[in-house]
């Protein structure tokens, strides 16, 4: 039985990781743009669709592949069986998983092309090696990212907001500057989505021999777990402090970088003002959905009134955003930061907007909490192993705090009482995050108040 384009991703779309809408009922689902990039068996088709829930319209990128047969390799992507408009019946699958087609990608980047609209563009000065095949990697939630060969990541945004995402406007600037902290750029495509260029895919360097931040950081833990509860921090082995003092010093100068490459400003005290009072309802709104975090309120409370009372300016830069350990690898000579996007949930004009660099201090330092209490979360020594989980937390972010200066980035006089607000800001969004999500892992934000 064959059914519509539109019928066959309408049925497919809701059951993607990367699909925003779960959930809620599809009442719409409409094509808004369909280019061909290869033709013949198989054929490549790049799909713009835009879902309709209730008032809410959310555009996704969807490259398709069409095959006579669907060989058993694609049979776990298969999206349905159509009819052409020709008559013919293909199958329709998820052409990201099909590196007969993912090859169109390269060289279309390699060789500056352009179908109906849709842009191939290689960064300034790069060859691309076309010879390239391609693997999915599985564990990114809202976009989908190839490997080809050891050579290029190359990350396709599913959800499109109009405009030029933010990720490629920094690791373009920071390149071009010479930053050691980002990973090559060598393209990227584009369109044109209500009048505005936008980003649909990025294709950077992939750091083959690299180590994410969170996996070197959860070793650190459990090595600090497995040793005698006499044994200081710093004797224990694989200690991270002087990764995270070293990551903290990477972080000044990538700040220092971007406040170089791109415009900067100040709050002044009434927008202060307003800030706090946006802290403030958060916290009235996740209280209301957690009761727990209602015991705790007045700390957030006190920290937002302190916040609330400088009576100077405060500067502000383009920023990471949603910097975190799972954002930062480990080279064999430095530390390398990823997903410059921002928050993907977030409208691009937020995401691109100037902010404290303290708050991308503030996510890291949430992230050390993470790392080192996460594992607590239903082990059957947790209550022994709390002091543990204390010492790694306060000592590396001691380390990464000390880097941070010493990279030139600022933390003195009442910056530590703007750092303290916005650490309290994210750990309500956790707690609101955890309660929804991860029941478990509660305890982990509302530490953040003792």
């Amino acid at each position: 039985m064959t059914t519509s384009l539109q019928g066959l991703l309408a049925g497919w779309i809701t059951g993607q990781r990367w699909f925003a809408g779960k959930g809620r009922a599809i009442d719409d689902l409409s094509i808004d743009s369909e280019i061909e990039i290869a033709s013949g068996d198989p054929a490549l088709l790049h799909l713009i669709a835009c879902v309709r829930q209730g008032e809410r319209r959310t555009r996704y990128q969807i490259p398709v592949g069409l095959r006579e047969h669907l060989p058993d390799r694609l049979g776990h992507v298969r999206i349905g069986t159509w009819r052409r408009d020709d008559g013919r019946e293909v199958e329709v699958y998820d052409a990201l998983h099909d590196s007969a087609l993912t090859g169109h990608l390269l060289e279309g980047m390699a060789a500056d092309r352009r179908f109906d609209g849709l842009g191939f563009h290689p960064a300034h000065g790069v060859e691309i090696d076309t010879s390239q095949r391609s693997l999915v990697l599985t564990a990114e939630q809202s976009n989908t990212s190839l490997v080809y060969g050891d050579t290029y990541i190359f990350k396709l945004f599913r959800q499109l907001n109009p405009g030029v995402n933010p990720e490629l406007e920094i690791i373009t600037a920071l390149a071009d500057a010479g930053s050691a902290h980002v990973a090559k750029p060598y393209g990227w495509i584009e369109t044109e989505l209500q009048g505005e260029p936008t980003t649909l895919a990025i294709m950077q360097e992939y750091l083959q021999n690299a180590n994410e931040g969170w996996s070197m950081a959860l070793t650190s833990v459990r090595d600090l777990y497995a040793c005698p509860e006499d044994m200081p921090a710093e004797d224990a082995g694989g200690d991270f402090a002087a990764e995270a003092q070293r990551l903290g010093v990477a972080t000044a100068q990538v700040h220092r970088e971007l406040a170089r490459a791109f415009p900067t400003g100040t709050i002044e005290p009434p927008e202060i003002k307003r800030m706090t009072e946006r802290f403030r309802r958060r916290v009235d709104k996740a209280v209301s959905e957690v009761p727990r975090l209602g015991e705790h309120a007045d700390v957030a409370a006190e920290a937002f009134d302190r916040l609330a009372d400088l009576g100077h300016e405060i500067p502000v830069q383009r920023v990471h955003g949603d910097y975190h350990l799972g954002q930062v690898m480990r080279t064999m000579t430095d530390w390398v930061v990823l997903d410059f996007e921002g928050e993907p949930g977030q409208p691009l004009a937020e995401r691109r907007a100037l902010d404290s660099p303290l708050r991308d201090v503030a996510g890291m330092l949430r992230s050390f909490e993470y790392a080192a209490r996460h594992l607590l979360a239903g082990h059957p020594n947790a209550a022994a192993l709390e002091g543990r989980a204390r010492e790694w937390s306060e000592r590396n972010r001691a380390a990464f705090l000390a880097g941070y200066s010493e990279g030139g980035g600022r933390i003195r006089g009442d910056d530590a009482v703007l750092l303290r607000a916005l650490e309290l800001s994210k750990a309500v969004y956790e707690v609101v995050y955890e309660a929804r999500n991860r029941p478990s892992w509660l305890p982990i934000p509302l530490a953040a108040f003792r």
